[in-house]
């Protein structure tokens, strides 16, 4: 799950940037030519399912996965390959599976990007000889390389931020999904599956596939999104962009009957976010977010491949899969109600909404708990010796009050958050257990 203002450095091999600083570039070039992507055989021996795509995507040696970089594309050449063997046909352009274009950033704050960018296209072709739709399932493939601006590990930049939850988990779904799907009864109407890249620097990918798709968009029905649900805890899983159709909740509700192991799912409505949905709702398609809840590992180098919850991605799979059988019909039409404006699109901001990790001058350490939409900002841990942390606040807690403004939702904490500087006191008003309780706290520079 990402911010809108994401960004790093080109990544080098061990040793390379200090030959660049030397000018050795024959050296260089020998260095390069050795380098080579993981052998995916060697590095999943013994693993199986979702489990071994997150295994594989967030391996050290690809580097972080970030946007442009060799990593990323060893992770999009991993992504197609696997697609290829479920016996999809290539979505991209000129019959491959990427989808690709050229992204140029010299943002100050991110890191400058040159390079070649992908998106991995796959296409479930529909039974129905004149069928005119298609469903998208997407998720976010890039992460954060070697941290920097969007780490939430400060002191560890130049450290590989392998992101196993955020989003090698929604990738090995999306694969998973697309196994399930490709093996079953066939559904009358196209399913593409595209792993974007991009997500963390600001949406690139799928707000590129929007501006150029490969299909028509005005016939998509639905995107259904697939980030951060590597974190499964006690069988809830929050789905998010209920509130952009009349039908998701009853569709979620029969899908989630039909289930081998039925999660416990939290319905928001919001149909924005920071992830690759909002570039599709932001067209009127509706959409649903998957996403299994943020954690004290996110956007920080633990977020490793051992702290996953294989269990419960394999339910997530299982859902998404009857989800889209039961908006796709095995003959006909799909039929969907989108509902405009559920939701808040200002509150995308220059940062990530997941970690309030960017765009505000000041940081309390609080980690949101989207199951809950309103009545407070509900929050799932504090960081350790974070401002919030030793003012005595603790996981469990529903803000409602940051100083003089009352807090309903995620937004009204972010807005208020705004308008602090590092140093000011701040009374925070919680909900404990059903009853109220109030917190001085010394807020700090950074976001979050």
């Amino acid at each position: 799950m990402g911010g809108l203002s994401r960004g790093l450095l080109p990544l080098c091999a061990p040793g390379l940037a200090a030959a660049l600083s030397l000018g050795a570039a024959p050296q260089l070039a020998a260095q390069e030519a050795e380098w080579r992507c993981p052998d995916p055989a060697s590095v999943i021996a013994g693993i199986e399912g979702t489990l071994a795509h997150v295994r594989y995507l967030a391996d050290d040696r690809l580097e972080g996965r970030a946007v442009a970089t060799r990593g990323e594309r060893c992770a999009g050449d991993y992504i197609a390959a696997r697609f290829e063997a479920l016996g999809l046909q290539p979505g991209g352009e000129d019959g491959t599976w990427f989808q690709s274009w050229t992204v140029t950033s010299d943002a100050p704050h991110g890191g400058a990007v040159h390079g070649e960018a992908r998106n991995v296209v796959a296409v479930l072709p529909g039974s129905d000889p004149h069928g005119t739709q298609s469903l998208v399932i997407g998720a976010h493939y890039d992460h954060l390389g070697l941290g920097g601006f969007g780490s939430l590990s400060p002191d560890q930049a130049g450290e590989v931020h392998n992101g196993a939850d955020d989003n090698a988990s929604g990738t090995a779904v999306l694969i998973e999904a697309a196994r399930a799907l490709a093996s079953g009864p066939p559904l009358a109407q196209d399913v593409v599956f595209i792993a974007f890249t991009g997500e963390e620097r600001g949406l690139w990918g799928s707000a590129h596939y929007v501006a150029s798709p490969l299909l028509d968009v005005d016939a998509t029905v639905a995107m259904l999104n697939l980030d951060m649900v590597g974190r499964v805890r006690d069988g809830v899983l929050t789905v998010l962009g209920t509130g952009t159709a009349e039908e998701w909740e009853a569709t979620l509700d029969r899908a989630n009957a039909r289930i081998e192991a039925p999660l416990d799912l939290r319905f928001n409505s919001d149909g924005f976010g920071a992830s690759d949905h909002t570039s599709f709702y932001a067209r009127g398609i509706p959409v649903l977010h998957f996403f299994s809840n943020t954690h004290p590992d996110y956007h920080r180098v633990e977020d490793d491949w051992e702290l996953v919850n294989a269990e419960g991605m394999d339910q997530v799979t299982a859902l998404v899969a009857a989800v889209v059988r039961d908006v796709v019909p095995a003959s006909g039409l799909a039929s969907l109600t989108p509902v405009e404006n559920a939701g808040n699109p200002h509150g995308v901001q220059s940062g990530d909404a997941g970690s309030m990790s960017s765009g505000f001058r000041v940081r309390l350490g609080t980690i949101p708990d989207y199951s809950r939409e309103s009545g407070g900002m509900a929050i799932t841990a504090v960081r350790a010796g974070s401002p919030a942390a030793e003012a005595g606040m603790q996981g469990g807690d529903i803000i409602v009050g940051f100083g003089p403004h009352e807090v309903d939702d995620v937004y009204d904490y972010m807005a208020a958050l705004g308008e602090f500087d590092p140093g000011d006191e701040v009374e925070i008003v919680v909900l404990r257990d059903g009853e109220r309780m109030s917190f001085n706290v010394v807020l700090v520079a950074g976001g979050g």
